[in-house]
């Protein structure tokens, strides 16, 4: 078969394989005695079929690896490659092992160039993932160091493949398919002379590995979302209100979803109940609510078996002064609250709002979350103070009346996504409230945002309602795809931010 028109298979190796493993064996390992024995290849095929992988073309075999399960305490720090076998050539298999060990990879030199160890790689990193093991460990030889020795100790060379100053057949391959050195290990196979004996000690971290533990205790990786679009509506009373508010918490909580959304405000029609002569009046009399509408919703959030984030309400404080704040009601009864930290214009001077000081991160049973109120979401470094301290969702209740308004909000959010790699959900109130001064009119489109990568929508926008009209909608988000993405995405903005040159700090 002509190389220039491979007809490639990855599959399993299999015990009749033997013949076609030994010459590539021989031919690859040459210089550190050639193949192994049969018996050796086939006590590891019995006693890890899925680890032994190769790709063929047509009838022959041009790549392969070979793998073992291994406890990751005791391969995770130094060790030789003699205490991977016993006395009779056989591969020690730990079938209990929480870790992959990569024995060998081998490609027939005439097949180089077509990424062969790339797709052995990623497949054995499929595997890894399928099998919830901690990491892909391997003891990787440095061939190109005999020709460095007199110049270079060991770390050197390490240092200078790294950067790219010179090039080791294997080591550079290693780095490149996103294995980190550990360490740097003496005597690991003496007879490889090329290496002159060391090897590094090369580790590939599953980022999805979850340890044994009760199904109880497992946070979900798949978290249903349910947002309301909330008509801004006169009530007659209170409990009016409220029960318009459990209606919605009931049809969310009807589809499974994780989290109840509301918007910033959304019981502000309350305001209606009063004289609205006196803006900053009327504003302290919606606060008289507050206490109601947050005791509800925890209870509400308890019956329904839902987290709820409550938009925002006005909050009096111990001081006497007023706050904006949104409330994180979990299911199982307790509660988080954020205060909006920078206020607008019009909600100082008409209402005399003040900023709150605490910005957090809440964990739920849904992921770890954060709450930025609507101006909140246009200050870059409060979304990256929160994924500093790993936010999966981050959730902004918003209240605008103009589209340039809800622009600023929503273009803001969706940078906040990509920049910080997370999900953002943003929610808003809809109609118009001639009657109450400050609600006559609203505008909102709802959506999520995702970061911008190839596991996501091609446009970085999972969901979006129809611009001001009331309405719920659901989106699913899948947390683990984050974690792949922050580790292995098309670029990586948390990982690679030049903290050498400039670091974000809280006071």
């Amino acid at each position: 078969m002509s190389i220039e028109e491979p007809h490639l298979n990855l599959r399993n190796l299999q015990k009749t394989d033997y013949p076609k493993l030994k010459i590539l064996m021989d031919h690859v390992y040459e210089d550190i005695g050639g193949a192994w024995p049969q018996s050796t290849i086939d006590q590891l095929i019995e006693d890890f079929p899925d680890g032994q992988i190769l790709i063929e073309d047509d009838d022959q075999l041009v790549a392969v690896v070979l793998s073992a399960l291994v406890d990751y305490a005791t391969f995770s720090e130094p060790h030789k490659y003699s205490d991977l076998t016993d006395r009779n050539k056989s591969v020690r298999n730990n079938p209990d092992g929480d870790a992959l060990y990569g024995l060998d990879a081998l490609i027939d030199p005439e097949f180089r160039g077509h990424r062969l160890g790339r797709r052995l790689y990623e497949a054995r990193k499929e595997l890894c993932r399928s099998m919830n093991l901690r990491a892909i460990l391997a003891g990787g030889r440095i061939p190109g160091y005999h020709e460095h020795a007199d110049a270079l100790n060991p770390i050197e060379y390490l240092e200078q493949v790294s950067r790219r100053e010179i090039h080791d057949p294997i080591l550079s391959f290693q780095l490149a398919n996103d294995f980190q050195v550990k360490r740097l290990m003496r005597e690991y196979l003496p007879e490889d002379d090329r290496s002159q004996g060391y090897a590094t000690l090369l580790e590939w971290n599953n980022i999805l590995y979850e340890p044994a533990a009760r199904v109880l205790d497992n946070i979900c990786t798949e978290v249903r979302v349910g947002a309301v679009q909330w008509q801004m509506r006169e009530f007659d009373s209170v409990e009016s209100a409220l029960q318009q508010v459990e209606f919605f918490v009931d049809a969310l909580s009807d589809y499974q979803s994780d989290f109840a959304v509301f918007p910033e405000l959304f019981n502000a029609p309350l305001m209606g109940l009063t004289d609205q002569s006196d803006p900053k009046q009327t504003v302290r009399f919606l606060a008289t609510f507050t206490e109601q509408f947050r005791s509800e919703l925890q209870r509400m959030a308890v019956s329904y078996n839902i987290n709820i984030i409550a938009g925002s309400m006005v909050e009096e404080g111990k001081d006497g002064r007023l706050y904006n704040v949104a409330y994180l009601l979990r299911r199982d009864g307790s509660m988080e609250r954020q205060a909006k930290l920078h206020i607008t214009p019009q909600e100082r001077r008409d209402w005399v709002i003040e900023g709150g000081h605490d910005l957090a991160v809440f964990d739920t049973d849904a992921g770890r979350i954060g709450m930025l109120i609507c101006y909140d979401v246009e200050f870059p470094e409060l979304g990256r103070l929160l994924a500093d301290d790993d936010m999966d969702i981050l959730f902004v209740p918003f209240w605008t009346d103009t589209k340039n308004g809800y622009l600023r909000v929503r273009h803001c959010s969706q940078a906040r996504a990509v920049e910080n790699e997370c999900y953002v959900v943003i929610c808003g109130s809809v109609g118009n409230l001639p009657s109450i001064e400050s609600l006559d009119i609203q505008y909102a489109q709802s959506a999520v945002f995702t970061p911008s990568d190839f596991a996501f929508p091609h446009d970085a926008v999972l969901n979006e309602t129809t611009p001001n009209t009331e309405m719920i909608f659901f989106s699913d988000l899948d947390l683990s795809r984050l974690k792949i993405l922050r580790n292995e995405g098309s670029v990586t903005n948390l990982k690679d931010r030049r903290l050498d040159l400039f670091r974000l700090e809280r006071k």
